[in-house]
C-alpha cells in the first residue's frame, strides 16, 4: 500500500466514523425525545435508559451504514477535488482505476465489519432492545389468534383453540400423529401450561387415543408432561423475531418452519438474503460515490453532498420496494428481488465510470 493509498484510506475511514457518530447522535436525540414520556411514566433511571441505548446504537449504526459510507466517500472525494488534489493525482500518472483501490479497500473493510455485526453481534443487541421496548414502550402483546394449526414435525400436527400469552396457557390443545393419510394417534386436553423449569408442556385433563387398524386404545388422566417443537415464543409477537436471530439461527429456524409447513418461511429467508446483500451495498455505493464527487463542480462540495443524499435516498427507496415486492410476490425470485438494487446501481456505476476522465 502506497503513501497515497494510506492518505486516502485514513481520510475515508475518519470521515465514515465522523458521519456515523453524527447520525447516531442525531437519531438518538430524536428517539429520546419521542420516548421520554414513556421513560418518565415507568420511572426509569439514567442507568436503565443508557442500558437501552447501549443496544439501540448498534441497531442504528447497522441501519445507516450504507448511506454513511456513501456520504463519507462524497465528503472526502469532493474536498480532494475542490483542492485540485484529484487533478494533481491524475496528472502525476496515477490512473482513475488505481485511485479506486484505497476506496474499495475501505469499503470492503466496512462491508466485512458490517457483515460480522449484522450476522452475529447485532441480533443479540436487537434481542435486548426489543425486550426493553416490549416492557416499557409498547402495549403488552396479546395473542388474538384462534384455531391455530401448526405442523410440528413431518408426521405431527398441533391444534389449539386459543392461547394466553401472559400466563403461557393454551386451551383445548390437540396433538395428532398422521402417517400418510392415516391418523395413528391423538393427544388432546382441556388446557396446557408451560413449565419453565423443565421446558415441557403440562397437559391437564388429557385423553390419548391410539389407532391400530380397527382397534382403538383410549387412556385418560389428570396431568401429563409432553415435549414437542413448540415453546411460548412461538405464540408471542413474531414481528421482530427475525431481527434477533444470528445467521446460523436464521438457517435453523427456516428449516424448522419448512418442517412445520409454515406460511412465513419466505419472510425469514429474505431476511437471511438481506444479511448478505447489505454489506455488498456499501462497496457499490462507495464506487458510485467516488465517481459522482471526483470532478470539481461549480456548486462545490455542498452540491455534491446534496447529490449524494439524493442518490442514497433513491437506493434506500428501491431496496425497500424490491424487498416488499419479493416478500409479497411469488412471480419473482427472492434472491433476484433482494439483489436487484445492487445490480441496478452497479450497472449505473459502470456506465458512469466509462464517462469519467481517467
Amino acid at each position: 500500500m502506497t503513501i497515497l493509498d494510506r492518505y486516502i484510506l485514513k481520510k475515508f475511514l475518519s470521515a465514515f466514523i465522523f458521519v456515523v457518530l453524527t447520525l447516531v447522535i442525531v437519531v438518538s436525540i430524536i428517539d429520546y425525545t419521542e420516548k421520554n414520556e414513556d421513560f418518565m411514566r415507568n420511572e426509569l433511571s439514567l442507568l436503565e435508559i443508557w442500558g437501552y441505548y447501549k443496544y439501540f446504537i448498534p441497531y442504528i449504526i447497522n441501519l445507516v451504514t450504507p448511506i454513511t459510507v456513501f456520504i463519507a466517500t462524497i465528503f472526502v472525494t469532493s474536498r480532494l477535488a475542490s483542492h485540485t488534489e484529484i487533478i494533481a493525482i491524475l496528472s502525476s500518472g496515477v490512473s482513475f482505476h488505481r485511485l479506486l483501490i484505497p476506496y474499495l479497500i475501505g469499503g470492503t473493510l466496512i462491508a466485512g465489519l458490517s457483515f460480522y455485526l449484522t450476522g452475529w453481534v447485532i441480533p443479540f443487541a436487537n434481542k435486548e432492545r426489543i425486550k426493553f421496548e416490549k416492557k416499557y414502550i409498547y402495549s403488552p402483546f396479546t395473542n388474538q389468534d384462534r384455531d391455530i394449526h401448526i405442523k410440528v414435525s413431518p408426521t405431527s400436527y398441533f391444534y389449539i383453540e386459543s392461547y394466553e400469552v401472559r400466563s403461557n396457557m393454551g386451551y383445548k390443545p390437540t396433538l395428532e400423529t398422521i402417517k400418510g393419510n392415516v391418523l395413528k394417534a391423538r393427544l388432546s386436553a382441556s388446557r396446557m401450561v408451560w413449565k419453565e423449569n423443565s421446558a415441557k408442556w403440562l397437559f391437564k385433563n388429557w385423553e390419548f387415543r391410539e389407532f391400530q387398524g380397527m382397534k382403538e386404545t383410549v387412556i385418560r388422566g389428570q396431568q401429563i408432561d409432553t415435549t414437542f417443537q413448540l415453546t411460548p415464543e412461538d405464540f408471542q409477537n413474531q414481528a421482530n423475531k427475525k431481527e434477533t436471530l444470528t445467521i446460523p439461527q436464521l438457517e435453523a429456524y427456516i428449516t424448522l418452519l419448512k418442517n412445520r409447513g409454515a406460511d412465513n418461511v419466505k419472510e425469514f429467508y429474505i431476511e437471511k438474503l438481506v444479511r448478505f446483500m447489505s454489506p455488498f451495498a456499501a462497496i457499490v455505493l462507495t464506487f458510485i460515490g467516488l465517481i459522482v464527487s471526483s470532478q470539481k463542480q461549480r456548486g462545490g462540495a455542498g452540491l455534491q453532498i446534496t447529490q449524494g443524499f439524493v442518490i442514497a435516498f433513491v437506493f434506500i427507496l428501491s431496496f425497500v420496494m424490491s424487498r416488499a415486492i419479493a416478500e409479497a410476490s411469488n412471480s419473482i425470485s427472492p434472491i433476484f428481488g433482494v439483489w436487484l438494487p445492487n445490480i441496478i446501481f452497479l450497472c449505473l456505476g459502470l456506465v458512469m465510470y466509462r464517462n469519467v476522465p481517467k
